[in-house]
């Protein structure tokens, strides 16, 4: 096998494909609520829209990845996926703008879900933790999305320009390493089995330590540029920085995380993990300057950094639901507060203020703390892919 095309540099290529379309979204939203004439109630429901495209395919994205295997359906909805951006830069009106997301969404939502289950696979493989590390080049994607939209912002550039360009440039680094020779174990789903996954057992508390953290991460990523425009005054350029600090320091967390679970164990890093995330939040709800508020993020991105990867190495480590049907279960709740958290946020946001919005984002985080316990050490086993 070629030495840049490895079963870790593969999903590592899926994770950061993932980051970087996400982080073009988020770079640009207040570009878009501009161009658009949005205000935050308006917002909101196009987020809405975009969260339950997710939310719909989490279960059809682990029912596939069992049946056919997750590496194949990662590169299926991978294509689809870097054509779902390009049509969010050129809808012409709100409606075109609304299905745009719809399908967005979907494919974010099922990829996550197909790609997690491909990198369980790997460390198996592997024989020793790395799902942290698959994260930190989600994160870094992430990161380098959003430092792209602080250049198309800079430079005034539409946002239908930045997003086609980005789709094709993503693909044309990144698609490569995706082709690589792998096969995925697969599982026969039996004709009882629920149209949507849903957390049950152990599993239901995991799926709510995922949920305080994405609902974290999903204020992160849609209203960050949002929050620092809007309520600190910040430049349109400037406004991108918030979500940049906050995937720079979740990859250079998740690239030590590993270590960090294996010194301390999962409890105490998640336990760590949900007070800096609550305590980033509420350093932010009462911030009145763009120092401080960076600052804030960056404890933001320290905490979340473990939290997904942890829940979602333990959902694929289920003695009874199969890996994809487990880590979709997990990610109804986790990436589903991701999704549907921030319309919520807009909601209340309307109602009251991102400041309130915030602190109650921080009040979630605690969450991650207190449900830690259950997020026992469990050491993957050697399986050769």
């Amino acid at each position: 096998m070629p030495d840049l095309v490895t079963p870790w540099r593969s999903v590592a290529a899926a994770f950061a494909l993932n980051g970087v379309l996400l982080g073009c979204w988020a770079s640009r939203v207040p570009a878009i609520t501009a161009d658009f004439g949005l205000d935050e109630s308006a917002l909101g429901l196009l987020l809405l829209v975009m969260g339950i495209g997710a939310l719909v395919s989490f279960p059809v994205a682990g029912k596939l990845a069992d049946r056919f295997g997750a590496v194949r359906v990662t590169r299926w909805i991978a294509l689809v996926y870097l054509v779902s951006i390009a049509l969010v830069g050129l809808a012409p009106a709100v409606p075109t703008l609304a299905l745009a997301l719809f399908l967005f969404g979907m494919c974010h939502g099922a990829m996550d879900v197909a790609m997690n289950s491909w990198g369980a696979e790997v460390e198996r493989h592997m024989g020793r933790s790395v799902m942290s590390s698959f994260h930190a080049m989600w994160s870094l994607g992430a990161g380098l999305g959003a430092a792209g939209g602080f250049v198309a912002a800079s430079l005034a550039a539409p946002v239908s320009l930045h997003f086609v360009l980005a789709a094709g440039l993503a693909a044309l680094l990144l698609g490569p390493f995706l082709r690589i020779d792998w096969i995925s174990r697969t599982a026969m789903g039996g004709a009882g089995d629920p149209v949507f996954a849903f957390p049950r057992g152990a599993l239901i508390v995991v799926g709510l330590i995922a949920l305080g953290a994405g609902l974290g991460e999903g204020a992160a990523v849609d209203w960050s540029a949002v929050f620092l425009a809007d309520v600190l005054g910040a430049a349109e350029a400037h406004a991108t920085l918030g979500y940049a600090a906050f995937s720079v320091t979740m990859v250079a967390m998740r690239l030590c995380v590993d270590r960090l679970i294996t010194g301390y164990g999962p409890q105490r890093v998640a336990l760590t993990s949900g007070v800096l995330a609550a305590s980033g939040y509420m350093l932010c709800a009462v911030a009145w300057t763009l120092p401080v508020a960076l600052g804030s993020f960056v404890l933001m991105g320290m905490g979340y950094a473990a939290v997904i990867p942890l829940a979602f190495s333990r959902a694929a480590a289920d003695p009874v639901v199969p890996a994809g049907q487990a880590i979709a279960s997990v990610a109804t709740l986790g990436y589903g507060a991701m999704l549907m958290g921030p319309p919520a946020i807009g909601f209340i946001a309307d109602a009251s203020s991102l400041r309130v919005s915030f602190a109650l984002v921080g009040l979630f985080a605690l969450l991650i703390a207190v449900l830690s316990p259950v997020l026992g050490r469990a050491r993957p086993t050697t399986q050769v892919g």
